[in-house]
């Protein structure tokens, strides 16, 4: 109902998901980016699409990046900040800044492991209690920036705490 509510946002909307790289895959994705990000911010600043400093080709630029796993969605959410405030292609800026998402295993192994090394405790009440894995979860984010793939993550604390 949001996306169609006004003609320009409806066009919007359609002109992002023209251009997204796989539509079936990322068209959710792009909904929620649309009506969550763009417009929340939009509103928050009071303006309307047609005064937008993201334009369709950019919001379809990160909404690509998010689906093809190269950023997480909070590096989404700060190279969205970046485009708003000072503009340029998400793609260069990710490569430019250095955002790209971690997803090379053996990085990522070492700091699962140096989290698991520091907290014996919390293995055993993870072990005990699966779902406080989570709590493992947010220390690699913490301590990677955010830049790790969280399914990696999850993926390896799984295998590694045995749950």
């Amino acid at each position: 109902g949001v996306l169609v509510a006004e003609r320009e946002s409806a066009d919007f909307y359609e002109a992002v998901l023209a251009r997204l790289a796989d539509k079936a895959r990322d068209g959710k994705l792009a909904a929620n980016w649309v009506i969550n990000e763009l417009f929340g911010r939009l509103n928050k600043e009071g303006q309307d699409i047609a005064s937008s400093p993201v334009s369709a080709e950019q919001m379809a630029a990160i909404i690509d990046l998010i689906g093809e796993g190269t950023i997480s969605g909070k590096i989404a959410k700060d190279l969205f900040e970046i485009v708003w405030t000072k503009g340029g292609d998400p793609k260069a800026l990710v490569e430019s800044l250095g955002m790209k998402q971690v997803t090379d295993l053996g990085a990522i192994e070492k700091v699962v492991d140096d989290i698991i090394a520091a907290n014996p405790d919390k293995v055993e009440q993870a072990r005990a209690k699966p779902q406080l894995m989570g709590w493992f979860v947010g220390q690699v984010m913490k301590s990677s920036g955010g830049k790790v793939n969280p399914q990696a993550v999850n993926d390896l604390l799984k295998a590694k705490l045995g749950i």
